[in-house]
């Protein structure tokens, strides 16, 4: 039964999700949202996640962290905070040599609600449905997390590996989001 650690990272609020999966099953385990306050020094935002991030670890041990990979927007500061928090996610998971994959929000969408532009709301929905929680995890970073679990988790099962991102092939999803990226670049 692998368990998942997914990260929705973020500056201000950085989701949580653990799961166990067997089969097609998953239980959770636990969510949260750590959160950092904007009028913090940058350098004291990232210390505090990142020590809040490690414990999480720490206490959880996953076989597998799944972590949403940073994608462009038109809000160059706000990619860039979820950016050094992606940095810090992948340090900690090399430090305790944790495989991690990254994985684009249209992945984690069509692998959740079957469709790679659904809503927020549907996507929360369907981790309530897929854990049989009695309500959707708020925030949306703590159901986000929680999706990025879920859809590492079933792969990890169906494949029987966990995967690693170092080394690997590209997705046809991550491809095109590449490529989505790099066409947003030549538009500035």
């Amino acid at each position: 039964m692998p368990r998942v650690v997914g990260i929705d990272p973020g500056l201000t609020r950085l989701g949580i999700g653990v799961v166990d999966t067997t089969g097609q099953t998953q239980r959770l385990v636990h969510y949260s949202v750590l959160r950092s306050a904007p009028e913090m020094s940058i350098e004291h935002r990232l210390m505090k996640l990142g020590r809040e991030v490690e414990a999480a670890i720490d206490e959880h041990a996953p076989d597998a962290i799944a972590l949403e990979r940073v994608f462009a927007q038109q809000n160059l500061h706000s990619v860039m905070g979820v950016a050094q928090v992606s940095g810090i996610v992948l340090r900690a998971a090399a430090e305790r040599d944790i495989p991690i994959v990254m994985l684009t929000p249209t992945e984690v969408k069509a692998a959740v609600t079957g469709y790679g532009a659904a809503e927020k709301a549907q996507v929360a929905e369907m981790v309530r449905r897929l854990l049989r929680l009695a309500e959707a995890p708020k925030p949306a970073d703590a159901a986000d997390a929680l999706a990025l679990a879920i859809t590492h988790g079933r792969a990890v099962v169906r494949t029987g590996a966990v995967r690693r991102d170092s080394g690997s092939q590209p997705t046809p999803a991550q491809k095109a989001w590449a490529a989505a990226e790099a066409q947003a670049k030549r538009r500035r």
